[in-house]
Formats: structure tokens, C-alpha cells, sequence
């Protein structure tokens, strides 16, 4: 794994950077995985007003700081990781069961045979395609469960939209939207790297693509967590 860090970096400064590429993955990362991520980061925000709302309640009798709190976890937290593992289940496993069925069926040595880097050819558009496509995804699901919050507390909890934002702005730093991009590019640049490890290292028949894609869903949704822990660790200290 480390090996293919390395080489993914130096492909990186020693190109070529195949752009097309690059653009058809971005499309299949960011497009293709846009509405099933809005839609889940609804519910997400739905679920979490509600029940900060019941817990407020039942603790202090009081849900006046409802909204604000769930900004600043929506922020920091709960859109970009749940991006990430939705990202991991669709476009890791894809990325995962296409390397290695060409790993299987020798094209990527046709590749090498061709004197094509694979490292280059494969891994790095889908590389950066899923860092961009990860940061434009956070962003959007951070817009989107906050505009699901607002609207459910509207509904549900009665806080008018200014009322919403005038609580979300005592509680939200500007780094909080920062901090999330830098989580987003960081989670979409581990998933290719994991499929792309499995796939080059594919067993086999239709069981190692499977063995394969499973271990990719696996370990990426590891490290993402992990991820998220050592920068959420390391955030804590810049504010």
C-alpha cells in the first residue's frame, strides 16, 4: 500500500497527466454519486435535529441551542463522513472490481507490455478525480444538511430560517467549513488508492473480484474513520 502511495506521488510529478481521463472520472465520482449522497445527507440531518432536540430536552428542558449544535456537528462531522463512506461503498468497490478484472484478465500486463505505466494510466485520474470530487461533495452535503436542518427545525422545533442562522453564526467558525473541505479531499484521495491496491492484487475468477471489492469497502470505511479521528484530534488544537 505504501509502495502505491509512493509511486502515486511520483507519477504525479513526472506525468503525463492524462486530462480526459481524468474528467470521465470526476464525472462518475462527483455526478453520478450526487444524488444518492443528497439524499442521504438529508435524512442524516433530519435525524440528528430530532433527536439533539429530544436529548436537549429531556436533559437541560431547553432545545434553544438545538440549531447551533447541530450546525457546527453537521460541519465538522457528520456531512463529510458520511460522504466518505457513501463514496467508498459506490465508487470504491467500482474502482475495485474494474482494476481487478483487468488484473485478471492481463490487461493491465498488456499495459506494461505497451509501455504504459498502469500506476499512471489507472491510479492517478482516479486518484485526483476523487480528491476534487470529494471536496465538491462535502461542500455540497454540508449546504444540503444545513438547508434539511433549517427545515425541519422550521417544522418541527418551530425556529423560524433567520433564527436558524442567527444560532448556527454563534456557533460557526469559518475554519469549520475549512476544516471539512481539507476532510473531504483527504477521504476521497484513500479510496482509490485502497481499490486500486486490491484490484492490482486481484486473486482469480469471479471470487477474487468479489474478495477484492469487499476488502476495498472494508478497509477504506477503516481508514476513513481513522482519518477522521487523527484530523478531527489535530483540529481540536486550532481553534
Amino acid at each position: 500500500m505504501m509502495t502505491l502511495l509512493a509511486d502515486t506521488f511520483w507519477g504525479t510529478f513526472t506525468g503525463p497527466f492524462r486530462r480526459k481521463e481524468f474528467f470521465q472520472q470526476l464525472y462518475f465520482v462527483a455526478n453520478r454519486s450526487l444524488f444518492i449522497i443528497v439524499f442521504c445527507v438529508c435524512f442524516a440531518a433530519v435525524v440528528t435535529i430530532l433527536e439533539s432536540s429530544f436529548h436537549m430536552k429531556m436533559v437541560i428542558q431547553n432545545d434553544a441551542m438545538v440549531p447551533g449544535f447541530a450546525a457546527v456537528l453537521i460541519l465538522r462531522e457528520l456531512a463529510a463522513i458520511v460522504t466518505a463512506l457513501l463514496l467508498c461503498s459506490r465508487v470504491g468497490a467500482g474502482y475495485a472490481s474494474e482494476v481487478g478484472t483487468m488484473q485478471i484478465t492481463e490487461q493491465v500486463d498488456a499495459l506494461k507490455m505497451l509501455g504504459i505505466d498502469p500506476i499512471n494510466y489507472l491510479v492517478i485520474p482516479r486518484f485526483f478525480a476523487c480528491v476534487l470530487g470529494g471536496i465538491l461533495l462535502t461542500v455540497v452535503s454540508n449546504m444540503t444538511c444545513l438547508f434539511a436542518a433549517m427545515m425541519i427545525s422550521q417544522a418541527y422545533l418551530g425556529y423560524t430560517p433567520g433564527m436558524f442562522i442567527s444560532s448556527m453564526h454563534r456557533f460557526v467558525q469559518f475554519k469549520d467549513v475549512l476544516f471539512a473541505v481539507i476532510k473531504g479531499a483527504c477521504f476521497g484521495g484513500v479510496i482509490p488508492l485502497v481499490a486500486c491496491y486490491f484490484g492490482f492484487n486481484c486473486q482469480q475468477g469471479a471470487e477474487g473480484v468479489g474478495k477484492a471489492t469487499t476488502n476495498t469497502v472494508v478497509v477504506a470505511s477503516i481508514a476513513i474513520i481513522v482519518i477522521d479521528f487523527i484530523l478531527s484530534y489535530t483540529f481540536s488544537y486550532l481553534y
